[in-house]
């Protein structure tokens, strides 16, 4: 593995990895070499319903390349709340594998690790190039000035989804477009056990995509331009306690959804006991549990006011997922292969159908497949009214500990306890305390 670059990219990994001590390191990426690429080994991320159904969509592709190239993928499907843990640990040990997915917001932190292939010219020249992608998804790639830490694989992007039969039992004819019109609708259909809004409190990562959106349309960053924290502006602590409040004070939410963390807030959809959710690409998850497109909607996520757009009508986060190789690989070569076979035209239209996401490979974008009903508005919230995460190293500690801030917010919120600007400004405070310090 490659040295750590600064003492404080180093205090970041650090202290992320000894959280994540419990969870092992990953497999060893002695799977074949250069002079003999027999084997890789795939870390991917679950994107589907199940790490079943993700093998159901994977395994088919990965014998295609044997097939092609004589390569065989040995293949894990890492639960979203383990994988960030995993790569942590795995960039210090050096026992990862060939090639990963990762979270395309970690981008920055993981190329700061020195662990990653950077993806310069020649090395995007071997997949094909770099302007075979569309430019928000290069966006979230890595920092700014230097080489991407990895490749677009699935581009995603956050809407509103509503749940038709409920809806029309509550007597509601419109999906809202802002959050006073969210408000209003969601008490209308939180009554007789059944809820408004799906929310996952006890994701971290979603906390962060959720509070990002919003400080945005509050006019905050979480980060200052030279890359500080700035976790407790005005903007950023209205962000977080309008996220919270629609548990806390407005009651769309269900209490139980303080604890939820692993997708039950679709499920919920799916069972007709929560009306609407904010989500990336749910279309897949719906048809896997029962659901017809018939019985729902999609409709891009609310602003404060107005429409969706740029500034302060940023209503999205530029979601996806990156595939990226360890520097260690010792088949660089095979790894390099497989990221071309993984991003080809071809495969990129069967991989991102098969989970309801949008290729980020400009020629697979213009399949029709990509242009229903429930794909439109989030290419449009990509093509117009989405931003990037803060590309900074700290990124991935940033989700973590205001991810958990959020957390503790919603347990509060499920408790009974009162959540106040003060407690949001205190919980946000303690989380800027354990960033490390530039």
């Amino acid at each position: 593995m490659r040295r750590i670059r600064a003492a404080a990219v180093g205090a970041v990994i650090l202290s992320l990895v000894l959280t994540a001590a419990a969870c092992g390191g990953g497999t060893s990426g002695a799977g074949g070499s250069n002079e003999q690429p027999k084997t890789l080994t795939y870390w991917a991320s679950n994107q589907g319903a199940s790490l079943e159904a993700d093998k159901k969509v994977l395994q088919p592709e990965l014998d295609k390349f044997e097939k092609q190239t004589g390569i065989k993928v040995k293949l894990e499907v890492v639960p979203w709340g383990d994988l960030l843990n995993r790569i942590l640990t795995a960039t210090t040990s050096g026992q990862g594998p060939d090639v990963l997915n990762i979270g395309n917001t970690w981008s920055a932190s993981l190329q700061a690790s020195g662990a990653l292939l950077p993806w310069d010219d020649k090395n995007f020249d071997a997949i094909g190039g770099k302007d075979r992608f569309v430019d928000s998804a290069l966006g979230s790639t890595g920092a700014e000035g230097q080489d991407p830490a990895a490749v677009p694989l699935y581009s995603m992007a956050y809407a509103l989804y509503y749940n038709k039969k409920m809806f029309a039992d509550a007597g509601v004819k419109q999906p809202p477009t802002t959050w006073d019109e969210l408000v209003e609708t969601g008490k209308k259909l939180s009554k007789d056990g059944k809820w408004a809004l799906g929310a996952e409190g006890s994701n971290l990562s979603n906390n962060i995509h959720q509070v990002f959106v919003l400080g945005k349309q509050h006019g905050a960053d979480f980060f200052t331009a030279d890359g500080k924290p700035d976790f407790t502006s005005d903007g950023a602590v209205a962000a977080v306690k309008q996220y919270v409040d629609l548990m806390a004070k407005d009651k769309i939410i269900a209490p139980g959804n303080a604890e939820y963390a692993q997708n039950q807030s679709l499920s919920d959809f799916a069972k007709n006991k929560t009306a609407m959710v904010l989500w990336q690409t749910a279309s897949a998850t719906f048809t896997s549990q029962g659901m017809d497109e018939s019985e729902w909607g999609v409709v891009p996520a609310p602003v404060q006011s107005g429409k969706p757009g740029q500034g302060t009508g940023v209503n999205s986060m530029v979601a996806g997922i990156n595939m990226a190789v360890f520097g260690n690989t010792k088949n660089l070569d095979g790894a390099k292969d497989f990221v071309k076979f993984m991003t080809s035209d071809k495969e990129q239209i069967v991989l991102n159908k098969a989970y309801g996401s949008i290729p980020p490979v400009k020629a697979a974008q213009e399949d029709g497949a990509f242009g229903t009903f429930a794909l439109s508005p989030l290419r449009e919230a990509l093509a117009t009214s989405a931003a990037a995460l803060p590309q900074v190293p700290e990124e991935s500690q940033f989700e973590t500990v205001v991810g958990t801030a959020v957390k503790e917010l919603f347990a509060d919120a499920a408790a009974g306890r009162p959540v106040t600007t003060d407690s949001v400004k205190a919980k946000l405070e303690k989380a800027q305390q354990q960033m490390p310090k530039k």
